[in-house]
């Protein structure tokens, strides 16, 4: 049987969406061994002077628990 942990993690990125989810994963896997899968629940991007400056995401990291 598999055991699956799943972390809310908030990260942010002056790139893209795409970036800030990548950035979670990147600092994620600096602890966390075993990552399956990322679930993004929610995006947000501030603006000034009418551009994107930083797109930030709200996302569910999900990785397996292992006895050891």
């Amino acid at each position: 049987m598999s055991v699956l942990k799943v972390l809310e993690i908030l990260g942010n990125s002056t790139v893209s969406w795409e970036d800030a989810v990548q950035q979670v994963v990147k600092e994620v896997s600096k602890t966390v061994k075993d990552i399956k899968s990322v679930y993004v629940k929610d995006m947000q991007a501030t603006i000034k002077d009418n551009k994107i400056v930083e797109y930030r995401v709200n996302a569910k990291v999900c990785f397996g628990v292992h006895d050891e």
